[in-house]
């Protein structure tokens, strides 16, 4: 495979599938009149396969600083779409669920028949390829704020990564909020100065006990109930801690008395967000009207604990969890444990949700989880492995029995 390098821009070293960059951030400012309802700060890095009359060659490319907002970047909804060069762009689709901002949607436009970016293409003409899988997300009136490298998969051979972004939308002024919400990159790699003091040995962290189950809701706007949760929740949380001076994972129960339910309802997507002190935890559900089927689709949580250096921020908009046929509610009585990412994840206990087509406030015939069907059936296989085995032993009895009888002759 020959590999195509174009360096677009020029500012601060960035490595690349083996071209290094000398790119500086381009700044991106959407208005409607006076207003800024998005701004962005940002390095972009391109990788993209192509046909050329020779094989499959790869161009390697950075976001020009020329490039600008261009054509269809718009307040409502928020979309943010950055031109560069001849024919190329990518956009940056925002939505919101009144407490948190992401970016849903990720589309790029490149241009075969730029001779400087691909040379010797097979094919001409502009070429779309989009994703909807994204974990940029943020509070709303905070920046996201990632320095490090973050790359996203577009398709087969087609990928951009962000570095030394810091970015907003749904903004109230013109300039970039002081409030940050840190990807979790970053703070992987976050550094505390050395200290003298004396090693200590901490004793393990005793694990809390199983969480009280929580009866949560979402209503709509004609006060309806159209969201349901019946669970109990434990969040495990690996984060720096300060009187350690380390990295330690916590676990937190939710407390039911103590946590506020919130949220929205729409025809596909549905929300639930748990507040509890300084913890929010939004869990997103999206109906697929194809299959018919809900899932967890996406995680955020931010909390700021008592032994953190730093507000902790996690997400996850591209999960695959606790599947279930709409019109049904989703019931795992077992312990289950959802991974979010690597340094976040959720213990479940007793759960019963039902995200879509409540009806009189009351679950839908509940389907259960893969654990629980599993448990059910090993008491079965044994149950039945037992009367199979004094069925046997009870043949083998009468067998013997008639022989025995058999052996006697009539007087």
């Amino acid at each position: 495979m020959t590999l195509v390098k174009r360096c677009f821009s020029a500012g601060v070293w960035t490595l690349l599938m083996g071209c290094v960059f000398v790119a500086h951030a381009v700044t991106f400012e959407v208005t409607d009149g006076n207003s800024t309802c998005i701004k962005a700060e940002l390095n972009a890095t391109f990788s993209i396969s192509y046909n050329t009359t020779n094989g499959t060659s790869e161009a390697v490319f950075a976001m020009p600083s020329s490039a600008s907002v261009g054509n269809g970047s718009s307040c409502v909804p928020p979309e943010l779409v950055m031109s560069f060069g001849p024919g190329h762009m990518i956009s940056l689709v925002f939505s919101s669920d009144g407490r948190l901002y992401r970016v849903t949607n990720i589309s790029l436009q490149y241009n075969l028949s730029d001779p400087n970016t691909f040379p010797q293409s097979s094919s001409a003409g502009v070429v779309s390829v989009t994703t909807n899988s994204s974990d940029i997300s943020a509070r709303v009136n905070s920046t996201y704020r990632c320095f490090s490298s973050s790359s996203i998969s577009l398709s087969a051979g087609v990928n951009v990564t962000f570095s030394d972004l810091r970015m907003e939308a749904y903004m109230t002024t013109a300039n970039l909020s002081t409030d940050e919400s840190v990807c979790s990159a970053d703070q992987t790699f976050t550094t505390v100065a050395p200290t003298h003091t004396p090693r200590t040995t901490a004793a393990p962290p005793t694990p809390p006990p199983t969480p009280d189950r929580g009866n949560y809701s979402v209503t709509n706007g004609n006060g309806t109930v159209c969201l349901m949760a019946l669970m109990g929740l434990q969040l495990n949380v690996t984060h720096f801690s300060k009187s350690l001076n380390q990295s330690v994972s916590e676990v937190m129960n939710l407390q039911p008395n103590r946590t506020r339910a919130s949220g929205s309802c729409g025809v596909t997507v549905a929300s639930l967000t748990l507040t509890q002190d300084q913890t929010d935890l939004t869990l997103t559900f999206t109906l697929n009207s194809t299959t018919q089927k809900f899932r967890l689709s996406a995680v955020n949580v931010s909390a700021f604990w008592s032994d953190m250096t730093d507000r902790f921020e996690a997400s996850n908009v591209s999960l695959d969890l606790l599947q279930c046929s709409v019109g049904r509610s989703y019931m795992c009585s077992a312990e289950q444990t959802l991974a979010v990412v690597p340094s976040f994840s959720i213990n479940t206990f007793s759960l019963q949700l039902q995200p879509f087509n409540v009806t009189q406030n009351r679950f839908s015939a509940a389907e259960e989880c893969h654990v629980d069907r599993e448990n059910m059936l090993i008491p079965i296989i044994v149950g039945a492995a037992l009367a199979g085995l004094v069925l046997i032993v009870l043949i083998a009895y009468l067998i013997g029995r008639k022989r025995t009888h058999a052996g006697y002759q009539t007087i």
